[in-house]
């Protein structure tokens, strides 16, 4: 008896670390693909602002989705992101005032202010676009964070593509890109398992 549950385990155990490694594989191999192409609408994912003034990373999105905006990938760019307990004011607040300075005009911007998780988000963002008749989007996060937000926009009916950040500080250091995985990996298990998400905007640990 005691030696079934020991083979039991260990066969449980080899099976959760292959779903493990194949789940990383998965993250960082969408990571790595930039799909953008003509759209309904640029998506960029929150992430930590300080006080009005967006962090490393949210820049690191920012500023590449209002690049696709200008190169004209879309017509529109969706901003999300809400606020944490003490915040001023909301993430979304922030990409849009990063947006306006950057000469996208504010008739292009549309904002979702109510989101704490990712899957909140990505939910009121698919609400925004069935109601304008919008179907495709091309969504900017960064890169360990895309397979997750691909999965949960085709689970709201929407079209979307993959654009990463190249730039975001959570490829600058391994480590971090590490710590960001352990982080999707637990999300990822979250979101399948129970349909829910951490409270978060998908952002990686940011100094």
């Amino acid at each position: 008896m005691v030696k079934d549950l020991i083979r039991l385990a260990a066969v449980a155990a080899l099976g959760l670390t292959g779903i493990s490694a194949y789940a990383t594989y998965r993250i960082w191999d969408q990571g790595q693909r930039d799909d953008q192409r003509p759209a309904d609408a640029i998506v960029v994912l929150g992430a930590a602002q300080y006080d009005g003034r967006p962090s490393p990373v949210f820049s690191a999105r920012l500023d590449h989705a209002v690049a696709l905006y200008l190169a004209g990938v879309a017509p529109v760019l969706i901003v999300t992101g809400g606020n944490r307990a003490g915040d001023r004011t909301t993430e979304a607040a922030v990409a849009r005032r990063f947006a306006l300075e950057l000469d996208v005009p504010d008739s292009a911007i549309l904002v979702e202010d109510r989101g704490r998780t990712t899957l909140e988000s990505l939910q009121a963002v698919g609400t925004i676009m069935r109601t304008r008749g919008l179907r495709s989007a091309v969504f900017v996060s960064d890169r360990t964070h895309m397979l997750r937000v691909l999965r949960i926009a085709h689970d709201q009916g929407l079209v979307g593509y993959g654009s990463p950040t190249p730039t975001s500080p959570t490829d600058q250091e391994w480590s971090r890109r590490v710590d960001a995985t352990r982080h999707e990996l637990g999300a990822l298990a979250l979101y399948f398992v129970a349909g829910v998400a951490p409270v978060d905007t998908g952002a990686p640990t940011e100094p």
